[in-house]
């Protein structure tokens, strides 16, 4: 079982991961993965390993509601990061084996299709938002 992260732990790990992916060069960087985007076929898969979660195993049905503050955008490489908002709340976390960045995933699904969605964790971002 992955370790249910908050806000604090989330924002922890994404520095510490910054900290050690400094200067590092990677295949997982072929594609800038700053906002919400489908997987690239560019990325391996295989060199993910997941290290934790947003998703409480308490929750049942977490909300869809988004926290985007301002005239941020969902897409958006600038929105902020919200643990208890979607799509975050049902987010785990991935590290990149060969360099240690961390990535966000969540699977958009609805009707006819499923989308596997990444973005990169950026401790900068992390905010611990209430639910309103």
């Amino acid at each position: 079982m992955h370790p249910l992260l908050n806000a604090a732990a989330l924002a922890e790990l994404a520095q510490a991961a910054e900290d050690r992916a400094r200067g590092v060069a990677c295949d997982c960087t072929k594609t800038a993965l700053d906002g919400w985007q489908s997987q690239p076929l560019s990325l391996d898969e295989a060199a993910l390993v997941q290290v934790g979660t947003l998703m409480s195993p308490d929750d049942h049905e977490p909300t869809y509601a988004e926290y985007p503050p301002g005239n941020s955008q969902y897409w958006s490489a600038e929105a902020p990061i919200a643990p208890r908002y979607f799509p975050y709340n049902r987010c785990d976390v991935w590290e990149c084996s060969k360099c240690g960045r961390l990535y966000l995933r969540y699977t958009e699904g609805g009707g006819y299709f499923v989308d596997r969605r990444i973005r990169a964790l950026k401790a900068r971002l992390v905010e611990d938002a209430a639910l309103e």
